[in-house]
């Protein structure tokens, strides 16, 4: 179920980057323009993170998640309505406002669901999710755009939405209150941990924290990359290698497939590394390391002329970034009661959409003045060891935050 909300969530937010090409031209969208409306959705996301994360905790999972994923597919479907530069960016800070609760609510299920040694592989499973519905969104969305309109193109996941919020409410239920679940199955998903775990913790004692901080700059940081990647590549491929809508598909689809299995590996690679004897913690640490070094060789992008080696490349980083990112994700249920993972996520994905917005305000300019992507990609190269250097600075060995009830 969270591996279909996640796939749903990125089809709805990959809509625009597929049609950017087609909006220049019908409505006049210039690269500033483009990177003015994906800020909008930025601002609106960090914002919304903040507060999802904690309606999430107060709420609960069942119901939060349904509202949630109402929210964001009614202002997905509007996007059908706009027709300007600013009613796209009216419409993408609402999907962005809606689309925040996802991960909070996602993190916060794994938490409630898996013991500590198995999230990271159930994140990884559930965040490739991200990737999926990036390969889905190019099989449909150009197809739907050419036969029908590019209106018609942000109307076709709302039927997805709906059978997702049904399912959800049919079968959703806390371990303790499910039917068909042991006592021995329930002690396994608790690991000792008893109810007080679920106690709520306010925002002001999270901030004092450095492994909140940890967390967030570590967002703050990785998180602008993937956003490039979903709403730049296609411009990339279309400007770099000369790839009209109908052709775009496949470079995207590889990439998005290639995430999806660093998604999942990146998940389970913590397992081969506790076999050798590292602790849980030095496993998930070793893992980011290795993730990040995967990143690196996409500074040759700079200068490739081969449109197949460059799909190589980023579907490497794609992939090492979604690792990456399922083991950052976990280190906040490594780091935290489950009664604040989704109020830490929540924290941590605001600052990465923060630095989301500076990154497309800087893309969009950038782009506007030198038709260059080689600062955008030394970026990309460089962050995923730089917020692991930090990560580890502030929260040394993910030491567990010592809160008060």
């Amino acid at each position: 179920m969270l591996l279909a909300a996640t796939s749903i969530n990125y089809m709805d937010r990959q809509v625009i980057s597929i049609l950017k090409p087609t909006l220049q031209h019908s409505i006049g969208m210039s690269e500033v323009d483009y990177g003015y409306i994906v800020d909008a959705f930025q601002i609106a996301y960090a914002a919304g993170l903040l507060a999802a994360g904690r309606f999430v905790d107060k709420v609960g999972t069942r119901i939060g998640y349904m509202i949630i994923m109402t929210v964001w597919s009614l202002s997905a479907m509007g996007h059908a309505l706009a027709n300007t530069v600013v009613e796209f960016g009216v419409a993408r800070f609402s999907l962005g406002l809606g689309e925040s609760g996802n991960f909070p609510a996602a993190i916060k299920s794994v938490a409630e669901w898996f013991p500590q040694s198995e999230r990271s592989l159930a994140t990884g499973i559930f965040n490739s999710g991200t990737n999926l519905g990036a390969v889905l969104a190019p099989l449909i969305v150009p197809w739907v755009a050419i036969h029908y309109t590019w209106h018609a193109a942000f109307l076709v996941t709302g039927a997805f939405s709906a059978l997702w919020i049904l399912w959800w409410f049919r079968n959703y239920r806390l371990p303790a209150e499910h039917p068909a679940l042991s006592r021995a199955e329930l002690e396994y998903i608790q690991g000792g941990i008893a109810a007080s775990a679920e106690t709520s913790f306010p925002w002001r004692s999270l901030m004092g924290h450095r492994q909140t901080w940890a967390f967030s700059i570590a967002k703050f940081l990785t998180d602008p990359i993937w956003w490039f990647y979903l709403f730049w590549l296609p411009s990339y491929f279309s400007q770099r290698f000369h790839l009209d809508l109908s052709h775009l598909g496949l470079p995207l689809i590889v990439v998005y497939n290639a995430s999806s299995v660093g998604s999942i590996v990146g998940g389970w690679l913590p397992a081969p590394f506790r076999r050798i004897g590292l602790s849980p913690t030095s496993a998930r640490l070793a893992s980011m390391l290795f993730c990040a070094c995967m990143v690196v060789p996409i500074f040759a992008l700079v200068r490739l002329q081969s449109e197949w080696i460059a799909v190589t490349l980023l579907s490497l980083a794609a992939a090492a970034h979604q690792g990456w990112s399922a083991n950052l994700f976990t280190t906040t249920s490594d780091m935290f009661p489950r009664g604040a993972v989704g109020s830490v996520t929540g924290i941590g994905g605001m600052a990465g959409a923060a630095g989301g917005a500076l990154l497309a305000t800087y893309a969009g300019h950038v782009l506007q003045l030198t038709h260059s992507y080689a600062s955008l990609f030394i970026i990309a190269g460089s962050a995923y060891l730089t917020a692991l250097a930090l990560l580890c600075l502030l929260a040394p060995g993910l030491r567990r935050a010592e809160l008060a009830s």
